[in-house]
């Protein structure tokens, strides 16, 4: 029996350097990208109005900007060993 959160959200697997900031990033980019491409649906299909796609997508991008932030993906490490100097 497949599990329905397998179904309905599934991941792919991560290539990149394996570090455990890298592996939650990329889960919430692929969380990002699902509910980027429901939106889309929905609003293609006509449930949704453009504006309110618009800022649902606006809201989901803010959260990824968090998490990337957060995470300290795409710092230099040296800055941060600068800093604590």
């Amino acid at each position: 029996m497949i599990n329905k959160d397998s179904f309905l959200y599934p991941r792919g697997r991560y290539y990149g350097h394996v570090q455990p900031e890298n592996l939650v990033f990329n889960a919430n980019l692929q969380e990002f990208a699902q509910k980027v491409s429901y939106v889309c649906n929905l609003e293609t299909g006509g449930k949704l109005p453009p504006e309110e796609a618009y800022e649902q997508i606006k809201v989901l991008w803010k959260q990824l900007k968090r998490s990337k932030k957060e995470l300290g993906i795409g710092e230099d490490p040296s800055q941060n060993n600068a800093s604590d100097n």
